[in-house]
């Protein structure tokens, strides 16, 4: 089975919804052209403002919403599986979903609610966005490689890489709006790294570029090589991955095997 062409496409979304679908359009083309079936953009791709005001209601869409047809329609355009970040509306009518969609030309194949909400380094996320509720992972399958989805935040927790792992996932792809700040750059990088070493797999994230995000959206491998990145700019990096590599990591290093602990629900 050949290698499967993934890209990271990192840019920043604003506030104008029809403006980050240009550049979304752009991006994927420009992925696909590169050899890419699967692009992975940022967390909240479909809008963004910061700080987060009141607007963020406004801009919520349904999960099959404009913003998801349209990255379907991208897809079938490309024939690749496109991810990115969307503002979902939420349940309680006064909170937002931070969403993941992985779509397909026929629509979504696999969602992701964000678990883990970014009340910390003194942001509140959680005071504008619902967090997802703990569920069964939706995965989705490519090539011979099954792939799993989590947001930005969730890198600092690594048993949702544990509940991937389970599910089958053998590709982490990893929207992120990673602010920057002091060290920043530093965990972003090791976090990587360290879900890709931890858990055998591949991992493949966007971010947002600076002045806002730390950028350095990259792809890593199982033993934890970046096997490419973007550095600042607005831009894709493509790598190609083997199913083989995963299967030849774990019989070497059998760390999911040999576990004597599983994750298990708080509530």
């Amino acid at each position: 089975m050949g290698a499967l062409g993934i890209a990271v496409a990192q840019f920043a979304p604003t506030a104008d919804e029809a403006d980050n679908l240009e550049h979304i359009a752009a991006l994927v083309g420009s992925a696909a052209q590169r050899g890419a079936r699967i692009v992975v953009l940022p967390e909240y791709s479909s809008f963004f403002i910061d700080p987060f005001d009141e607007t963020l209601l406004s801009h919520a869409q349904d999960v099959d919403g404009p913003f998801t047809r349209a990255l379907a329609s991208l897809a079938g355009e490309n024939r690749m599986v496109v991810v990115a970040g969307l503002l979902e509306r939420a349940g309680d009518g006064r909170r937002v979903r931070n969403t993941v969609v992985a779509v397909d030309g026929s629509g979504v194949v696999a969602r992701y609610r964000k678990l883990h909400l970014y009340d910390a380094f003194g942001q509140r996320e959680s005071d504008w966005v619902e967090p997802g509720e703990l569920a069964e992972p939706e995965t989705f399958e490519l090539a011979g490689l099954r792939f799993g989805l989590m947001t930005c935040y969730d890198l600092r927790f690594p048993e949702v890489g544990r509940l991937l792992v389970d599910a089958g996932a053998d590709v982490f792809l990893v929207p992120a709006e990673w602010v920057r700040g002091p060290l920043k750059e530093h965990h972003w990088t090791t976090l990587l790294q360290a879900r890709a070493i931890e858990n055998t797999v591949f991992v493949a994230a966007a971010d947002h570029p600076p002045p806002l995000g730390v950028g350095n959206s990259m792809i890593v491998d199982p033993q934890g090589v970046t096997l490419a990145a973007v550095g600042t700019a607005t831009d894709v990096a493509v790598a190609h991955l083997d199913a083989g590599v995963v299967e030849r990591v774990r019989r070497v290093n059998p760390a999911l095997a040999l576990r004597r602990l599983r994750v298990s629900p708080r509530g």
